[in-house]
């Protein structure tokens, strides 16, 4: 099983990013996506204490996107195409419209922004949106881990 952890929006809630870390790396995640709005350079810093690779793309609320890049270089606005540890191609973008229709070739799309956790298909490509890890405007605070090698995904609260 190779497992890969996705969240977004963030928003600086640093107790659930202590917990999303904690829930990415008991699951044995060797990739965790992040969809954007981590917000703060301390934020991310926690992200990239974790005992995974981390790879994420710019939200609508990351202002200090300088302090973010020192922090991790690969950031940008989207949509980002990473490898999975399983070969697998993933893309990452905060907005829905950011990705594209087709599928790009993807196995896995990611989005956040809405808040909203979700899972679709767009042809044979699984859709994502790990929801809110942050948990202010759902009241819920999720992420979502997604198997490669299955192309299974699941929401898990916080």
């Amino acid at each position: 099983m190779s497992l890969v952890g996705v969240v977004s929006d963030s928003h600086d809630h640093m107790e659930n990013i202590r917990r999303a870390v904690r829930v990415f790396e008991e699951a044995g995640c060797g990739l965790v996506v992040h969809a954007g709005d981590v917000i703060s350079p301390f934020a991310l810093k926690a992200f990239l204490e974790g005992r995974f690779e981390l790879a994420a793309v710019y939200g609508n609320n990351d202002g200090e996107r300088a302090g973010l890049a020192r922090l991790l270089p690969g950031i940008c606005e989207g949509p980002l195409a990473v490898e999975t540890p399983g070969g697998k191609r993933v893309l990452v973008a905060h907005e829905r419209w950011r990705l594209p229709e087709d599928g790009g070739g993807a196995d896995l799309m990611v989005f956040g922004h809405t808040h909203e956790a979700g899972l679709e298909e767009l042809g044979g490509v699984l859709v994502l949106n790990p929801g809110e890890a942050c948990g202010y405007l759902t009241g819920r605070a999720t992420v979502a881990l997604w198997d490669d090698k299955t192309g299974e995904a699941r929401i898990i609260e916080l």
